[in-house]
């Protein structure tokens, strides 16, 4: 698989031959402005919740691209009356087969609420099962007991927010990543906005001293994973 990191939550990772592309937020993103949105042509947007600096670049990639949009019901229902209908619509604990593997959405702890004002539904992140491989995918969200139900599900790969004030940070990140029995760690969800700024190198630190491997790819880097 590869992954390439675009700032914020935005990730897209190729799966058995499928781009898919996490909660995208492009646009307004000033460490991202050398990304030219355009350029996006996934086969699948998978969204973890409602707010702008995850879904900002949303309709306008779903429908430039025709990628199918996963998300929670209460977005696909939004996503309808945005005229994009190419929609999975999905519900916490829930699994799905799609033709690059399965995704099953987990719980997150967040608030969620559309741009426009419209309900978000629950928070969520994503199990993605392809290749053989199991990647995590968080969303924004609390460190929560909840993640240890994925201790067991042997994952490769998972992305923790750390930019704290919005999310958990670094130390809790460490945290979660022993609740879900996973020593390799992508950090998202930091640097765009100065509230949730990091120190990289105090960050890299304290996982290494946890005995993590951290990956914060650049804007634009792309990770076999």
């Amino acid at each position: 698989m590869k992954l390439t990191y675009y700032g914020q939550s935005t990730v897209e990772l190729v799966a058995d031959g499928k781009k898919l592309l996490f909660d995208p937020f492009i646009t307004p993103n000033e460490l991202a402005k050398h990304i030219d949105v355009n350029s996006f042509k996934p086969d699948y947007i998978l969204v973890s919740h409602g707010h702008g600096d995850h879904v900002a670049d949303l309709v306008t990639i779903a429908k430039s691209s025709g990628a199918k949009v996963i998300c929670i019901a209460e977005i696909a229902g939004w996503l309808g009356k945005q005229g994009v209908d190419n929609v999975h619509g999905m519900n916490i604990g829930g699994g799905f087969n799609f033709d690059f593997g399965r995704v099953k959405m987990v719980n997150a702890i967040h608030s969620s609420t559309m741009p426009d004002g419209s309900a978000g539904g629950n928070p969520a992140g994503f199990l993605i099962y392809s290749e053989g491989k199991v990647i995590y995918f968080a969303g924004d969200t609390a460190l929560t007991y909840d993640m240890k139900l994925l201790a067991d599900e042997n994952l490769d790969w998972a992305l923790l927010p750390i930019g704290d004030n919005y999310t958990m940070g670094a130390d809790d990140a460490i945290k979660a990543a022993a609740f879900i029995n996973c020593k390799n760690i992508i950090g998202v969800h930091y640097d765009s906005f100065p509230v949730i700024a990091i120190d990289k190198d105090e960050v890299a630190g304290k996982f290494i001293k946890a005995g993590l491997n951290l990956k914060l790819p650049a804007i634009g880097e792309s990770l076999d994973i």
